[in-house]
């Protein structure tokens, strides 16, 4: 399971995994209370990306850049289900 070190690495092979096949991508986040971290993992059942972090200004990076998967999730949902009733 690779474990990146900078953000930007990270969320550019945590794209490119949801793109490539956007039903089997699963996201989790985990908050560790006692350690202070945030952990997000990206998955599609091959490969898992794993990104941790304690700095309060990463957050907010890991924040913007879920809702942008929701996003992309919602998106493509309601293209594929306004196809299906045409």
């Amino acid at each position: 399971m690779p474990h990146y070190q900078t953000w930007e690495e990270f969320s550019r092979a945590a794209e490119k995994l949801y793109l490539a096949d956007p039903m089997k991508v699963r996201v989790v986040l985990k908050y560790r209370h006692c350690d202070g971290n945030l952990c997000i993992k990206v998955t599609d059942d091959v490969v898992c990306l794993l990104y941790r972090t304690d700095q309060a200004q990463d957050v907010k990076k890991i924040e913007k850049f879920h809702s942008q998967l929701m996003r992309l999730m919602v998106a493509k949902e309601s293209r594929s289900a306004a196809m299906e009733t045409d």
